[in-house]
């Protein structure tokens, strides 16, 4: 509420460290009630709210607080700590010669804004850097999409270069309601967006990149992205989508695709996000096979909301390709 009067006083946007500072405590407050509500209703639960166990419930309740106020300061550390680095070794069948042994390095889910800035972003471009990639991927919701940010922090995505290129594709949270402005600024900083179209960055393989499904299949349109985005790919060869939501995989497998990387779940995040964001997405985070096709999830870099993460620490992807026995 506070960080609402401020910007009716003031304009979004002007408030500068204030507005930040508040956003980031009212944020964490919100988790961190959420967190403790939750051990509380677990021993309301236990408890029958209170008619089981009678002379233990209130200690019992003080416990759940305790608990809470535990597991919220753990998710504030993995929250702010650095990611991690996820390794995968992923077996393609046509895959070139050329393009055996090589690493693809990914990034999903940075959220730019007001609470992530550009020391954290530093931080992560080093790391992927240090990686010594071939290519790059970038797997949508770069930017939080509040408003865009400043030229200083985009600039930095200019120290990120791989022999194969730096790509990306649009999440949910890119777009600001306007996908040019998108394209516009990650293009201006050595960025190359893959919106339903694919290129071949050495012969024989092919990297394709999609609109967010979510976003497609949610706004009711026609078609599918999937098939536009190979329409006209030589057959043969090793193909690898992304997509930021993990949508419509049995589809991808069926129409050749060897990989296809996404986002956008978080892994949940926040504990016990993750079950009900299963529901959602069965492949949450993690490597899996569906139908002959590897799909890898990141479980997100960054954070969406409270700078906070239980179980579910950031991570970018380590990607080996290797050639199948069949090449």
């Amino acid at each position: 509420w506070a960080l609402f009067l401020l910007e009716r006083m003031y304009g979004h946007g002007s408030t500068g460290l204030l507005a930040e500072t508040l956003e980031f405590i009212g944020l964490t407050w919100m988790a961190v009630l959420f967190l403790v509500s939750v051990s509380i209703l677990f021993v309301d639960i236990v408890t029958v709210f209170g008619l089981l166990m009678k002379g233990a419930v209130a200690r019992l309740r003080t416990i759940a607080i305790l608990v809470g106020l535990t597991l919220s300061l753990l998710a504030l550390f993995q929250g702010l700590r650095p990611p991690t680095v996820q390794k995968y070794d992923v077996y393609l069948s046509g895959l070139p010669k050329e393009m055996d042994g090589r690493v693809i390095v990914g990034v999903s889910d940075l959220h730019l804004g007001s609470l992530i800035g550009a020391r954290w972003l530093q931080g992560v471009i080093s790391r992927v850097q240090a990686l010594k990639p071939d290519m790059i991927v970038l797997l949508g919701d770069i930017l939080e999409g509040h408003e865009p940010p400043g030229d200083e922090l985009l600039s930095l995505f200019r120290k990120l270069s791989a022999p194969l290129g730096v790509w990306a594709v649009p999440g949910n949270h890119d777009t600001h309601g306007d996908d040019d402005l998108f394209i516009r600024l990650i293009n201006n900083n050595g960025i190359k967006v893959l919106r339903n179209e694919w290129t071949e960055p050495i012969p024989g393989f092919y990297l394709a990149g999609v609109n967010d499904l979510r976003d497609h299949y949610r706004s009711g349109n026609s078609g599918s992205p999937v098939i536009e985005s190979l329409r006209g790919k030589p057959p043969g060869g090793a193909t690898v989508l992304l997509s930021h939501s993990p949508e419509d995989f049995a589809h991808v497998a069926q129409s050749g695709v060897g990989l296809m990387l996404s986002g956008h779940t978080h892994g949940g995040q926040i504990w016990p996000f993750d079950y009900l964001v299963k529901r959602r997405y069965p492949l949450i985070e993690g490597k899996h096979f569906i139908s002959g096709m590897s799909v890898i999830v990141c479980r997100g870099t960054g954070t969406w909301g409270p700078r906070m993460r239980l179980w579910s620490p950031g991570e970018i992807l380590h990607i080996t390709l290797r050639r199948t026995s069949e090449n």
